[in-house]
């Protein structure tokens, strides 16, 4: 099997990794952080990394600048945590669950399945990761991986919808009928546990996979990020509420050798940049999310439905059986999910009933506006 490490530490490294070997300072003075992302450069998640990049380059006065590059541009997608251990390339972009085959454990920081069980949100989430003891235990993740690499998480995008299909579904008969794109992971793993014939692939196959009827319903995350793949072309019917992901995080993965030969001011703009992006991204999606689906229902034809009620338990169900299979195959998983439940056990009672009321009234809201 090809090996990105072993072909970066030998003797005998290709042209090809030499045509990309890390360039450390573009002019001298600044250092430049190379990204390969797993998506397009069009996406606003890509927007958002640069939006991080502008902040790292303004607190260094320069001497740290980032550089995206797109899906492919050094290696394939599912290389680019291999490629940023070996140091082929100097950062990687994508979500944290992709790499669950690397580490179980992945999964609880880049999309905790139905909010860990517990239900944590993605607020409630970056208070367990801020505050609980979360960034501890997300700094261990890359040892137990046994990767060369310090991670920072930057971009929470939930609550995902339900997804797109081609007819109103009422129960999950209904959803059963159809082939559906679904994330990797747990999460895509509990869909096939409750008889849902999932399928896993990238943002960029989904399309043209619903257009030649390989699949026949699908996912992606949420309005801005669907519409901008454009599955409104072929799909009609939307469902916003799902338990999947209401937690799913996109992070930054730079090479450790990379982040050791910084600076301290250097290593703290990235952490204080990053503190702002997730923020930001938070901020941004909301806003983003509302106008995207006011165009898709407004101008596209979309139309909105609520999710058959008996999808949350079948759902829930595959979720906590998935949970504690980790937590009794893994010790690292097992110690993770514990400290999501024992924060949850604190915080969750207040931060959900405080928005019990808020939620009703802006539902009323929105049932006012058709």
């Amino acid at each position: 099997m090809f090996n990105l490490k072993t072909l970066v530490k030998t003797a005998a490294i290709t042209a090809v990794s030499l045509a990309f070997a890390p360039a450390a300072f573009a002019d001298g003075h600044t250092k430049v952080l190379r990204i390969q992302s797993v998506l397009p450069t069009t996406g606003d998640e890509i927007k958002m990394v640069r939006d991080f990049g502008e902040d790292v380059y303004a607190l260094t006065g320069g001497s740290l600048k980032l550089e995206v590059l797109a899906a492919g541009a050094v290696v394939g997608s599912r290389d680019v945590m291999d490629a940023v251990d070996a140091g082929l390339v100097e950062g990687g972009f994508a979500w944290t669950h992709y790499w669950a085959g690397k580490h179980v454990a992945a999964n609880l920081f880049g999309a905790p399945i139905a909010g860990a069980g517990v239900g944590l949100d993605a607020l409630s989430f970056l208070s367990w990761f801020q505050y609980g003891g979360g960034k501890e235990l997300y700094d261990q993740l890359w040892d137990e991986m046994g990767v060369n690499v310090k991670g920072f998480m930057l971009q929470p995008v939930g609550p995902e919808a339900l997804g797109w299909f081609s007819e109103p579904i009422a129960s999950m008969d209904d959803f059963r009928k159809y082939r559906f794109r679904a994330p990797p992971g747990m999460v895509g793993q509990a869909y096939k546990d409750i008889g849902v014939a999932s399928v896993a692939m990238g943002g960029g196959d989904i399309l043209p996979a619903l257009e030649k009827g390989t699949i026949d319903a699908a996912e992606w995350c949420c309005p801005v990020a669907d519409m901008a793949f454009g599955f409104q072309k072929v799909l009609k019917h939307y469902y916003l509420q799902g338990l999947h992901q209401v937690v799913v995080n996109a992070d930054l993965y730079v090479n450790g050798d990379f982040y050791d030969a910084l600076t301290d001011t250097e290593k703290k703009a990235l952490e204080v940049a990053a503190n702002a992006s997730l923020s930001k991204s938070m901020s941004y999606r909301i806003l983003a999310n509302g106008k995207a689906l006011k165009d898709l229902t407004d101008n596209h034809g979309v139309i909105l439905h609520d999710t058959p009620a008996d999808y949350f338990p079948a759902y829930m169900g595959a979720a906590k059986a998935l949970l504690e299979k980790g937590a009794e195959e893994n010790e690292f998983f097992a110690e993770v999910w514990q400290s999501q439940k024992d924060f949850a056990d604190v915080a969750v009672p207040f931060w959900a009933g405080a928005q019990a009321s808020n939620a009703a009234l802006g539902k009323a809201h929105a049932d006012s506006l058709k």
